[in-house]
């Protein structure tokens, strides 16, 4: 039997098991990532785009955390467009659409070189446990691997059952076998408490056998930047063409009808899918059933890369039978003779439920364990690598003996997620939105550096490249701020005048443009001049998010030990005891926004809270 040793072991190489790896090594640790399929690394199952809104602004967070998945979404991107460009600076969110095989690659091309990592392709089945402690993992060939911290990132893989129609089969994904062994594992030996969760993908047709004449056509959005504020030397493959249109288009009450009259072969409908699916993603039949005063749905058709002929339409996912998802597809305005590539399905996956975890991602009964991504009861790529990095992160800090690290949600979107996640009953899919951030004029897109970058480095995720690349831009900032606000134009400093560009650094300067002093030609510059223009916009309106930041740190800084004993404060109510025993908060900050507990509860926790403190 073949032992190997490891300080961090990453179980699944999606979008959350690479930035897991690529974290861990990045903090020197010895790290290993396991795939079912080597060729399948950091694949996109669903829609071949990453970003959007509020997902946008996580993927520049991930970037200036030292990630991967900006630069490689800059480098396959066939067409990047800004959502929410209509309204204000705080809710713009970037998208891209990629070239599914080409950002696949690329992924797998940084995995591989990163030093301090090894990549492995094997199923693990088993866990390793000796004496109460998780030591490692058992992979199909009956190797054992031992390492000081596991991170789980398995995805939709655990015990999958694709459906289409009254058709079933075993899956992670369409072309990969489920992972059922491990699902076993983790239930029997972790004695982790395992939910069932549903997702769903669209149809893919063949472009020759769509009329795009009769759609709206979507093109590119021109700026000046993409996602990634720190590029790599890396050499990676790279999308040549980056124009790429969508086409935009109406189902109607045909699509409706057939939808209608084959519910019964639906197997949502049927009672045969046990999991929940997403309310804020819904199957094509869904948004039938529930909406049926819509006549119409807007239906996106995206092309899945330059050099194949598959479009992936956005809107239709569903799980109906194959023949009926024909009859939807032909009913279509464009697409009365479409061919259907790769048919429609629902899958069905076990989750961890979150509540077992902590805000560092790892699992409160195996403190060396660590879950990310979709085993999390999430939704999407970018949520999903955002929890990767933080687990990758937490898991090299354990391996290293050094504290684990907790994300705020005042300071970043990956925050408000895994704090909602680990907090909150999750009961579907969780998919993230700018409203579900209190700080959301805070967390802005063109902020991310600013607020990320310099921990980031504290903690070994930024190499020394690119933190010097962040402190030159920060200083520009600084040296540009200073100049306008002391400088004045008949008594108004240039700064008070730059407010009235209303964020938008595309409008006319309010003032002679050799008043402004700095060459906007540079890209350094005037990416610091776009972020002035926006932060002098919402001056005002943060400062007073500032105070209600404040008031939240004050109580974040409340820490609960973990041992902290809930029964011993008389005057809870008995719901709120099993809330706050269940959930753990690791501050009273987290305590308040347990569902259910009340401020009095928290005032009462905080007045225990100083007894024992003393």
């Amino acid at each position: 039997m073949m032992t190997n040793y490891y300080d961090v072991i990453v179980v699944g190489a999606g979008h959350a098991g690479c930035e897991a790896a690529l974290a861990s090594a990045r903090l020197g640790v010895r790290t290993l990532l396991f795939t079912i399929n080597m060729d399948h690394i950091a694949m996109m199952s669903c829609n071949p785009a990453i970003g959007g809104i509020a997902k946008g602004q996580v993927v520049r967070e991930i970037d200036a955390l030292g990630g991967a998945m900006g630069y490689v979404t800059d480098a396959s991107t066939i067409q990047f467009r800004i959502l929410n460009n209509k309204r204000g600076p705080a809710v713009w969110s970037p998208r891209s659409q990629c070239d599914k095989v080409c950002y696949q690659r690329a992924m797998k091309m940084v995995v591989e070189r990163q030093e301090n990592l090894d990549v492995k392709q094997a199923e693990v089945m088993d866990l390793i446990i000796e004496d109460g402690e998780l030591l490692g993992v058992r992979t199909q060939f009956n190797e054992s691997f031992f390492g000081k911290s596991i991170v789980l990132t398995t995805g939709t893989f655990l015990k999958g059952i694709m459906h289409y129609g009254m058709m079933t089969f075993e899956g992670g994904r369409a072309g990969d076998p489920p992972s059922n062994a491990l699902s076993d594992a983790i239930k029997e030996k972790l004695d982790l408490n395992l939910i069932r969760l549903k997702t769903g993908t669209p149809p893919r047709i063949l472009a020759k056998t769509i009329d795009f004449t009769e759609m709206d056509t979507q093109s590119a959005d021109v700026c000046d930047e993409m996602f990634s504020i720190y590029h790599t030397d890396l050499k990676i493959p790279v999308a040549e063409k980056r124009n790429m249109p969508c086409y935009l288009v109406y189902s109607n009450n045909d699509t409706a009808k057939a939808v209608n009259e084959n519910l019964h072969k639906s197997p949502m409908y049927a009672g045969k899918i046990e999991g929940i699916g997403a309310r804020y993603c819904p199957s094509f039949e869904d948004k039938v059933v529930r909406f049926p005063h819509h006549e119409r749905h807007l239906l996106h058709l995206e092309p899945e890369g330059e050099y194949t002929d598959e479009y992936y339409i956005n809107g239709i996912s569903t799980s109906l039978p194959p023949d009926v998802q024909m009859e939807m597809i032909r009913s279509i305005k464009g697409m009365e003779n479409a061919d259907i590539a790769r048919y429609a399905y629902a899958i069905e996956y076990d989750v961890v439920s979150p509540d077992q975890l902590t805000r560092s991602l790892s699992t409160k009964k195996w403190p060396n364990l660590f879950t990310a991504g979709q085993l999390n009861g999430t939704s999407g790529y970018e949520e999903a690598a955002g929890q990767g990095l933080v687990a990758g992160l937490n898991a090299a800090k354990l391996a290293k003996g050094e504290a684990t690290v907790e994300f705020a949600r005042d300071k970043s979107y990956i925050g408000v997620m895994i704090d909602d996640l680990v907090t909150k009953e999750i009961i579907e899919p969780y998919r993230l939105f700018t409203s579900r951030a209190e700080y959301r004029l805070s967390l802005r897109q063109d902020n991310v550096d600013l607020r990320l970058s310099q921990f980031a480095y504290d903690c070994g995720l930024l190499p020394e490249d690119k933190y010097q690349s962040f402190t030159a831009y920060k200083n520009k900032v600084q040296e540009m701020t200073d100049h306008l606000q002391s400088n004045k134009i008949k008594g108004k400093s240039l700064w008070e005048l730059i407010k009235n560009m209303k964020g938008k650094s595309t409008e006319e300067l309010p003032f002679p443009v050799e008043e402004l002093n700095f060459d906007l030609s540079d890209k350094m510059t005037k990416r610091a001049f776009n972020f002035i223009v926006i932060q002098s916009h919402y001056e005002g309106y943060l400062k007073r998010e500032k105070k209600s930041v404040e008031k939240l740190q004050k109580l974040e800084n409340w820490k609960i030990p973990e041992s902290f004993d809930y029964e011993t404060i008389t005057g809870l109510r008995n719901e709120s005891r099993i809330k706050l025993s269940k959930v753990k908060p690791t501050t009273l900050s987290q305590a308040t926004r347990i569902d259910g507990v009340t401020p009095a509860e928290i005032a009462l926790l905080q007045v225990h809270l100083t007894r024992n403190s003393k």
